[in-house]
């Protein structure tokens, strides 16, 4: 997947340039994982190209939201009541081997509740409470007896599966290198095409994206049938790396 511009652009300084080596420079920022620009001065007509590639992989981790909504005539005996039933719920998760690491409070809210009637004033009926974890589960086999066993403890709020890879630096390599390749190939045709020997690469940025390309994982928690145990399915995820660049021709 690509988008193409091509304009001829006068000569400009070189920018961002961090660190000194043959005329180009990169630039490495904390939080940006993988990301890099690349600058260069250009004098003759540019070519700039956006191109994203994608590798596709089995997910070997699910994460899933749970928690707990309780309602009572005070905003104390809600909470309170809250409390009770969620710490049921965080010690089913102790008792089915899941790292501490691994869980965390997503959410804590105590809200009014109202009742709404057409044409009337709104009466006021107590509040509600609810508290919400997020579960990284690395053993993707068990999600669905995890929600189940959550279920039981008294979770009335699930979420999920999001499905992902643990260590995705190497898919994201290879999708890197292959929009990389895809890249110059595109801007040395235009070269080709245009009379113009050879392409000179002014800049390059990356973005990265994550998404679970496949649609045929699902999540049903049957209160019908409380034998069953809830099907999941992972499908695959993909690992996306955007490359935009700008390609001086030269001859």
């Amino acid at each position: 997947m690509s988008r193409t511009a091509f304009k001829s652009l006068l000569a400009v300084p070189a920018i961002a340039v961090m660190a000194m080596g043959a005329g180009v420079g990169v630039s490495a920022f904390p939080g940006t994982a993988m990301a890099a620009d690349v600058a260069v001065a250009s004098q003759g007509p540019v070519v700039e190209l956006q191109v994203m590639q994608q590798v596709v992989g089995d997910p070997d981790k699910a994460t899933v939201g749970a928690g707990v909504t309780t309602r009572a005539a005070t905003a104390q005996a809600a909470m309170q009541q809250n409390a009770t039933e969620m710490d049921k719920v965080l010690k089913r998760l102790d008792s089915l081997g899941i790292d501490r690491d691994y869980v965390q409070t997503t959410g804590i809210r105590l809200n009014p509740q109202y009742d709404y009637r057409n044409g009337e004033q709104p009466r006021f009926t107590g509040y509600e409470a609810s508290n919400a974890v997020s579960v990284e589960l690395r053993d993707i086999d068990r999600v669905g007896d995890v929600l189940d066993a959550l279920v039981a403890a008294g979770a009335t709020n699930l979420s999920g599966p999001e499905w992902g890879i643990v260590d995705d630096s190497g898919a994201r390599a290879q999708a890197r290198k292959a929009a990389w390749e895809q890249s110059l190939a595109q801007a040395r045709d235009y070269a080709r095409m245009t009379g113009y020997r050879d392409v000179k690469l002014l800049t390059v940025s990356e973005s990265m994206g994550f998404s679970a390309p496949v649609q045929e994982r699902a999540l049903m928690v049957q209160a019908s049938a409380p034998a069953a145990k809830t099907p999941t399915r992972p499908g695959q995820v993909s690992t996306q790396v955007t490359l935009s660049t700008r390609f001086e021709l030269v001859n």
